[in-house]
């Protein structure tokens, strides 16, 4: 009889599954499955969705009316007639309950995070349609990314903008490189095509990510497994002889298996600067397995090979006859990387989350670069350097987070074990100089005798970077939140210089402590305040650095091993705002940065680049968003920043020769004092899948050397000093595919995107020329779509 009864219990069991119905809850842009969406029916959830984002339900009352939310996300009600299998949820544009992750590692909601942070969504990634991460980074208040084309770029996030190591690059939490081997170019190793979306911390972040992050992190979240399957190709091209394919595809091919890929390839070709040619190939994977409800396993790999020219920097002959005719027709970078992990993810009792990493990175970059070439007026020789740095990384990294009823708290805690053997050298080349009739600048440099035997560094270094770090937030009132972390991070290296035969090991240590706090005046406004310590020891390649002679005299150091790390603290206060039911969003912060022993690369009167560090410096500024949405057709958003970078203690030289011995309170140079970036978006409702967008990029002008005596402020659109510029953005969606043109440059000014000079009197100014008019076309179908259709 017992059997009888079990065996009713399981038919009726399997009848109440059968006839559950699933409802996939989508991003409307990306189709990623939304977790956590809740579907409710007269004030009470009835439901939520799982890991696959879906709802399972048994009946769905076809007159009654039902709210489907999730943060971040324009909430949707429907009648259960209305309700379809698949339903698609936009992001909210204008929203305080945006969900962020970079702050805490964690999804968070941007109001209960006591930093600057900023969130480039989705459906931003998908309208601007970018040929390269600097039209996104740059929309960003507060942020500067240089373009010096073909992907290459510098950062400028509370820093001067520039080659300065102080920004951390991440993927999904984990930094693209080593600490110690830091290059500003790193970006050039991401995909845009795996992206989801990217989130850009203002200050140090070095609490929980550890050193680099002290002017700023990036973090890139990669695209996870539609919940449907999709499939998409593209093209884009633009009349300078840039190409580009690219692709994605992924989707739920099972209750447990999921798999995303996407990627690109882009060449170019003759275009309107000389030694200019690149080719990039890209691609990235993400697989996922759900073990069980509560427990995941992930596992991703990226690869980029990548090779450019690189006219580097011209003199104003060059950039104000608009000739840009490179004098270096063999310089170029070569950058190869992949990286894998595998993450194992499980969601436990009392809210906690665990999660291990276990990571490989291969990366070598190799160049003869434009910036080492060195010379000297009148003469007809010069120097450089072809050079190479490559690494492995073997690490492994761990979280546990767990919310407690005491105070409504929430710990953190994590650790990082990353070894990574690092190989560096560097070899002298002899150059010919042809000059301008002048003799002051340079028409033409050609390679007189390459020395392969002849280095100028050359090393090996196991680099092990070890860290803990733990967060604690509480509520110690319902409106207030307290978030009190901090982070021990120990770098080390076993060396060999090959340069004089030397052996050893060098380590540095710091613990870098991060309080901060919001409060929430009520549910549209909102305040924050934080004090964080944020520090970076030198790259290698700058401690094995060479002194100049009379500094390895004056020390009894042939070399940089002595070279203190920089400190930073950041003292910073903020707030949020939510106005006219919505329809208008502020964002501030205002803050100070005092640094020490800030590593710096200065222009030297032979037109190379040497590294000195800073005794004190100091950054502060505002920064601000308005973003104004009066309906659903027009968008109009604004980012800037006002700010001011000074050297408070710099000795430039002891010798008693020198008239010039230091810049204490001068401005640091490529600071300048306002930047902004401004656009205006409309979708008009009489021709859905249209959008025609108008961007403003304002950079006001800055002083190019240390000593503030001359600085770049050529006229840009309107007439403004330093840059001003203006791009254009025109698409349209129909059915399967989409149509879109960019025109970047519309009024075709001529501006820098970077100008610099030495302190001498006599040295002379060098200029990155930016893109003339420039007019991107593009197509991109969906390829299931299209099927579907016939």
């Amino acid at each position: 009889m017992k059997a009888l009864y079990l065996a009713i219990f399981c038919l009726l069991a399997l009848a109440s599954n059968a006839q559950q119905r699933a409802y996939k809850i989508l991003n409307a842009i990306t189709q990623e499955p939304i977790i956590g969406a809740s579907l409710s029916h007269s004030n009470k959830i009835i439901a939520l969705s799982n890991e696959r984002g879906e709802f399972l339900l048994s009946s769905i009352h076809a007159t009654d009316e039902y709210l489907i939310s999730s943060l971040g996300f324009q909430s949707l009600k429907l009648k259960g007639s209305e309700i379809n299998s698949v339903i698609q949820l936009e992001e909210a544009s204008l929203d305080l309950a945006t969900v962020v992750v970079t702050a805490s590692r964690q999804a968070a909601v941007r109001t209960e995070t006591p930093v600057a942070i900023h969130k480039i969504s989705a459906s931003l990634m998908q309208d601007t349609k970018a040929i390269q991460l600097t039209e996104i980074i740059n929309k960003v208040p507060g942020v500067v990314m240089l373009n010096y084309n073909n992907e290459q770029h510098a950062m400028g996030i509370r820093q001067p903008f520039g080659t300065s190591p102080y920004f951390l690059y991440m993927e999904d939490g984990l930094p693209l490189r080593p600490l110690g081997v830091f290059n500003h170019n790193a970006l050039i190793e991401a995909n845009l095509q795996g992206l989801n979306s990217v989130e850009v911390i203002k200050g140090p972040a070095s609490s929980l990510y550890g050193p680099e992050a002290v002017g700023g992190a990036i973090n890139l979240i990669s695209k996870m497994a539609p919940g449907i399957p999709t499939a998409s190709i593209g093209f884009q091209a633009d009349e300078w002889g840039y190409l580009r394919t690219q692709f994605t595809a992924g989707g739920q091919f099972s209750k447990k298996w999921s798999l995303m890929t996407g990627g690109y390839i882009s060449r170019q070709k003759n275009a309107w600067a000389s030694n200019t040619d690149f080719d990039k190939s890209s691609i990235n994977f993400r697989v996922d397995y759900q073990l069980s409800p509560n427990t995941k396993l992930w596992s991703s790999f990226a690869y980029n090979d990548y090779f450019s020219q690189t006219g580097g920097n011209i003199d104003s002959v060059g950039y104000y006859s608009r000739t840009y005719k490179s004098p270096a027709n063999f310089t170029y970078r070569s950058s190869f990387s992949s990286r894998s992990r595998i993450t194992l993810e499980h969601k436990g009792p009392n809210h906690s989350f665990s999660s291990l990493t276990a990571f490989y990175r291969d990366n070598s970059l190799g160049q003869n670069p434009a910036y080492s070439i060195a010379w000297t007026a009148p003469s007809t020789t010069a120097s450089g350097q072809i050079n190479s740095n490559s690494f492995t990384s073997l690490g492994i990294m761990g979280q546990h987070s767990r919310q407690f009823s005491l105070l409504d708290s929430k710990i953190i805690v994590g650790f990082l074990l990353d070894r990574s053997p690092n190989t560096y050298w560097a070899y002298k080349i002899n150059l010919t100089a042809t000059l301008r009739p002048d003799k002051k600048s340079v028409e033409k440099y050609d390679i007189a005798q390459v020395l392969p035997n002849v280095f100028l560094s050359n090393y090996q270094a196991i680099i092990w970077n070890k860290a803990l770090y733990a967060q604690w937030d509480i509520h110690p009132l319902e409106r207030l939140r307290i978030s009190l972390g901090g982070r021990l991070d120990n770098m080390s290296f076993d060396y060999s210089n090959y340069m004089d035969q030397s052996t050893g090991n060098k380590s540095y240590a710091q613990f870098s402590p991060k309080i901060g706090m919001t409060y929430e005046a009520n549910q549209h406004m909102g305040f924050y305040a934080n004090y964080s310590k944020g520090f970076s020891p030198p790259a290698l390649s700058a401690v094995f650095r060479a002194r100049p002679a009379a500094q390895a005299i004056a020390t009894g150091e042939k070399f940089y091993l002595s070279i203190d790390p920089a400190v930073f603290n950041n003292y910073e206060v903020g707030g949020w705002a939510s106005l006219f039911q919505s329809k208008v969003f502020l964002d501030y912060s205002i803050y100070r940065l005092n640094g020490q022993n800030e590593l710096l690369g200065i222009r030297q009167p032979d037109n190379s680049t040497d590294y000195q560090s800073a005794g004190k410096t100091l950054h502060e500024g505002i920064e601000y968003a308005i973003s104004y949405r009066p309906d659903n057709q027009w968008n109009f958003r604004l980012g800037a920043t006002n700010a001011r970078h000074m050297f408070v203690d710099f000795v430039l030289s002891q010798k008693a020769s020198d008239v010039l011995k230091n810049v204490n309170n001068k401005e640091m140079p490529q600071a300048p004092h306002f930047i902004a970036n401004a656009e205006i978006t409309y979708k008009p409702n009489w021709m859905k899948g249209a959008r025609v967008a108008l961007e403003w990029q304002r950079i006001s002008s800055w002083y190019q050397n240390q000593v503030n005596t001359v600085s770049y402020a050529d006229p840009g659109f309107g007439g403004l000093p330093g840059v001003s510029v203006l791009n254009l953005r025109l698409g349209y969606q129909w059915k399967a595919y989409q149509v879109f043109m960019n025109v970047m440059n519309l009024s075709n000014e001529l501006y820098a995107n970077s100008a610099s000079r030495g302190n001498n009197a006599n040295d002379k100014s060098t200029y990155t020329p930016a893109a003339p008019r420039t007019i991107n076309l593009g197509l991109q179908v969906d390829v299931f779509q299209l099927f579907k259709s016939k």
